[in-house]
């Protein structure tokens, strides 16, 4: 059984929900950033990419206006969001802050 949204993104371990559109370019910029950033980190963070085209209220319900938008959540609540592309090490950085 999967946990759902909600319960991943109440979890002590930081997760970064990364808001996105398959039409979009710099969307595809990040997914190896994320995918070297989750390779540095390991289980320290957890990462979940969200179409907003197939999961609309999703994206409405944090305010997602442009894609990507990255959104670091720890104990249910954001600690960090941020627009467009992110490199990794700048992730890596937040999350520690954050863990």
């Amino acid at each position: 059984m999967s946990a759902s949204f909600s319960d991943i993104i109440k979890s002590n371990t930081p997760t970064l929900v990364d808001f996105y559109a398959t039409w979009c370019g710099p969307c595809k910029t990040m997914s190896p950033i994320l995918e070297d950033f989750k390779s540095k980190l390991g289980d320290k963070v957890k990462v979940i990419k969200i179409d907003v085209d197939k999961n609309p209220k999703a994206a409405a319900a944090y305010q997602v206006r442009g894609v990507p938008t990255l959104v670091l959540f720890k104990g249910g609540q954001i600690k960090w969001r941020q627009s467009g592309v992110v490199m990794a090490q700048e992730l890596i950085k937040i999350v520690n802050q954050h863990a």
